[in-house]
């Protein structure tokens, strides 16, 4: 009952801070003065005289889509760079070499998507310049990138600004500025208060009790995660990430973080209510996100605390954390696989099945509980069209959100961005189980072994960036393929997300009569819910019944692989 207590608590402070952030983050966007104004303002425009940005210009959804790849291009050459020549460049004390081309790729692409896929570990791969100059300002300009993208599109559905959908610039400046930038100063002083190292200061070779040598790993850990959990990024400072003592070193360190990992997209929600003019339609999306997020949470909590019926030892304990236990082991696992972030406090392999299948189908049907910052919010607003369709049809009525009708080119292209996540992960997954190459990554026999492979696809294509620990990720196959469809999985939503919106903004308002749906109310919650569900049902489930599904029966009939 107190882990149930302190869930609630969680949950109510998040929801307190997502709305007051919303309220800032609206006046931010839309260029009013806010709380930071008279620091950042000038710093802001410097940057658009530097970069030769107009800030009152406005972008078509064309031309935001390619700047946003143009941006998100020369991210990624300028982290390979680094990565490939980190070995020659300076802030190196403890000399560590040139990471491998397909590593690299794999890497960078990671990072610039907002996966933060770690198939390297940090400590022994990456040298202090690599960790600054390349994974934490790629986390800032992957996070922004989705934060711009998602004002964006909500800027199409709100519709009447005759000027386009923004600039992507001024929105990532701002976003980075006076959103992104402070948050994570605060949350990085707050980490060192904890106990989370920040120095330039090489490794310390210390001796044992046994006389053996040890080095302990250190280096400017706690800007990088600050960022990571804000950001939804994910990528650790340390191999284990945020399972690590020097990353979360206690209780407060770890429900801080956890906190972190939510804020943003909650805030989203109540941002797009703002924007739209209607608060009533960003709150029943954080209802739907809040209500999916509760069951998995729960499903994950109870499912950890019976523990393995096979040893009757109580709550499961492998590959967690004492400091952490089942509770917030639990909804650290619920937070990052909902939120697209994928950081760790535990080892997602040791979960129970049935958590280990809720972890994949937050992953499964788009990271839309809550998302990453932006992604989220896009990403459950591609399901709002398809389901205000599917209720035009039910009632013989052409389907409008917002007051603006929903045709054949909106949810086609919402059906386009719905399919990159399934073909992704099953033509992806299916093809890793039977290259010999591939399979060599798979460390479990059974159903485990299919659901590391899911697990691995999941979360590169959804973007999450966690995984099944046992999973060999290194292989020159995993880092190729991985990277690929981790591309895929970040701009195949985009630009139909971004198209959509375009198309939107341009068209009519539609005056609200008795024949129309409402979208704000516990009826069409209740039918965004099912629709969720049910197409990711129909999509994943034949796969997810030999994979967590079949390990789940066999543990309870007491057979093991």
């Amino acid at each position: 009952m107190g882990d149930l207590v302190g869930f609630a608590l969680f949950a109510v402070v998040l929801t307190v801070a997502a709305w007051a952030l919303a309220a800032h983050m609206a006046k931010v966007f839309s260029g009013e003065n806010n709380a930071l104004s008279f620091v950042l303002v000038p710093l802001e425009n410097r940057i658009y005289r530097l970069c030769g940005v107009d800030r009152e210009s406005s972008q078509g959804w064309r031309s935001y889509a390619l700047s946003v790849l143009a941006v998100n291009l020369t991210g990624f050459l300028a982290l390979y760079a680094i990565l490939r020549f980190q070995h020659l460049l300076p802030l190196n004390p403890d000399g560590i070499g040139a990471m491998a081309p397909a590593l690299a790729f794999n890497t960078a692409v990671s990072f610039v998507t907002n996966t933060n896929w770690q198939a390297y570990s940090g400590e022994v791969q990456l040298s202090y310049l690599s960790q600054m100059a390349g994974m934490t300002v790629e986390n800032f300009l992957s996070a922004a990138t989705g934060m711009a993208i998602g004002v964006a599109v909500i800027r199409g559905f709100a519709g009447g600004t005759g000027r386009g959908l923004g600039n992507v610039f001024v929105d990532m400046t701002r976003s980075i500025l006076y959103i992104l930038l402070p948050l994570s100063i605060v949350l990085g002083l707050f980490l060192v208060l904890q106990g989370v190292p920040q120095t330039l200061l090489g490794a310390v070779h210390v001796h044992t009790l046994e006389g053996a040598e040890q080095v302990i790993a250190r280096g400017p850990a706690a800007s990088q995660i600050a960022i990571k959990q804000l950001g939804t990024n994910g990528g650790g400072f340390f191999g284990v990430n945020s399972a690590h003592p020097f990353e979360n070193p206690n209780v407060t360190s770890d429900l801080a973080q956890t906190f972190a990992i939510l804020l943003i997209p909650a805030a989203f929600t109540f941002l797009f209510g703002r924007m739209v003019g209607d608060r009533r339609q960003g709150i029943a999306l954080f209802v739907v996100m809040g209500i999916l997020l509760v069951t998995g949470l729960l499903i994950i909590h109870f499912s950890e605390l019976a523990g393995n019926p096979l040893l009757g030892a109580g709550a499961n304990l492998e590959g967690k954390e004492m400091r952490f236990g089942a509770a917030l082991s639990a909804l650290w696992a619920e937070a990052t696989t909902a939120a697209s972030n994928g950081s760790v406090n535990a080892m997602h392999d040791s979960f129970m099945p049935l958590s280990g299948l809720v972890m994949l189908i937050n992953m499964q049907i788009g990271e839309v509980i809550f998302g990453g910052v932006g992604a989220g919010l896009y990403g459950m607003l591609l399901y709002v069209v398809l389901t205000v369709f599917l209720a035009g049809l039910m009632v013989g009525r052409t389907p409008e959100y917002l007051g603006r009708k929903i045709e054949a080119k909106e949810v086609t292209l919402a059906i386009i961005a719905f399919l990159s996540m399934p073909l992704g992960i099953l033509i992806g997954g299916a093809v890793s189980a039977v290259v010999p190459a591939a399979l060599a990554s798979v460390q479990a026999p059974g159903p485990h072994g299919l659901s590391e492979i899911l697990y691995a696809y999941s979360s590169a294509v959804g973007n999450n960036g966690s995984a099944f620990a046992g999973f060999g990720a290194a292989t020159t196959w995993q880092t190729t393929a991985l990277g690929i469809l981790m591309l895929v999985g970040r701009y195949a939503i985009i630009v139909p997300m971004l198209a959509i919106a375009g198309s939107l903004a341009v068209k009519r308002s539609i005056p609200t009569s008795a024949a129309s749906f409402p979208t704000h109310g516990p009826l069409f919650i209740l039918l965004l819910i099912c629709t969720i569900l049910i197409l990711g049902a129909l999509t994943f489930f034949p796969v997810l019944s030999l994979g967590p599904i079949a390990e789940q029966v066999s543990v309870t009939l007491g057979q093991t692989f």
